[in-house]
């Protein structure tokens, strides 16, 4: 059974932001499968723990770690044992089988937060296993307090700094609306890509980016020698207000997206794209200047 998320935010930006470095994901996946399995052996002992009764096929007999390599890099499990070896847990393999749709209702989680019913759903639907509240609860609280972390987690420097915003459908309350996913991307010392935050606001207004820049200083981003954005009013005065005095580029696509408003023949538009594309791709000066 696929995982159906209650909001609309469509899977291409969920894995955007899961390819550009979101790492708290590989716990997320640790922790909801553990707790699926440890359902399964208690269902499979046929008692409630430390219960006496006739009905109890085997005994709990702690844990077996189990590395699994997944896309995201090796996960240790701690696969429950039980004392005659006659328990097989179905989670993990099933779970592993779902990583991708996994991965992206994790992400789904980062951007709209966790909630027990997200937790009950995804464990039912892509592990096989239905929890009960105090579990999902309990799973619920791990999870979020991961999230956090990695929500909070100490910045650095990052010379290069993308900024963007995506207008998408969310369901909220009951109601869908347009809604504004406010992204950073970073480029660390390494040349690597990293997602540094990602906020839900309802509008590209001046008050909602300079907010969200202004969490990226807290957490100790510095170091920045260039911002590339797209020439949003409201994004242009919370870089100038924040960022003051650091180069800024504007987006190519957004630039070449923007530009093809004026191309009044469709005919002419790739043309005029492919144009742009070499000026962009100019090596020097003189070169784009000739084009």
């Amino acid at each position: 059974m696929t995982y159906q998320p209650d909001y609309t935010i469509p899977n291409n930006l969920m894995e955007e932001i899961i390819a550009n470095g979101l790492d708290a994901i590989p716990e997320m996946i640790r922790i909801l499968i553990n707790t699926a399995m440890k359902v399964e052996r208690q269902a499979y002992l046929g008692v409630g723990p430390y219960e006496r009764s006739t009905e109890r096929r085997d005994q709990a007999n702690g844990y077996k770690p189990k590395t699994v390599t997944t896309q995201m890099g090796k996960i240790t499990f701690d696969v429950p044992q039980t004392r005659h070896a006659g328990f097989q847990p179905q989670a993990l393999d099933k779970g592993l089988r779902s990583e991708r749709a996994f991965k992206i209702a994790l992400a789904e989680m980062y951007i709209q937060g966790v909630s027990t019913r997200k937790v009950a759903a995804i464990t039912e639907q892509l592990c096989g296993v239905e929890i009960s509240s105090t579990q999902v609860s309990r799973a619920a609280a791990a999870m979020d307090g991961v999230l956090q972390s990695w929500r909070e987690r100490p910045l650095g420097r990052y010379r290069y700094l993308y900024l963007d915003a995506r207008y998408e459908k969310v369901r909220q309350d009951g109601r869908v609306q347009d809604a504004a996913v406010l992204i950073a991307i970073g480029v660390n010392e390494a040349g690597k890509r990293e997602i540094l935050g990602v906020s839900v606001a309802f509008s590209e207004a001046e008050v909602h980016w300079r907010t969200f820049l202004q969490s990226l200083i807290r957490r100790g981003l510095h170091g920045v020698e260039l911002i590339v954005s797209d020439a949003h009013v409201g994004l242009q005065q919370a870089r100038r207000a924040v960022f003051g005095g650091i180069p800024w580029q504007r987006c190519q696509f957004h630039l070449q997206q923007n530009a093809q408003a004026y191309v009044t023949r469709k005919d002419r538009r790739k043309e005029v794209a492919d144009d742009i594309r070499v000026i962009f791709n100019a090596p020097t000066e003189q070169r784009r200047s000739a084009c």
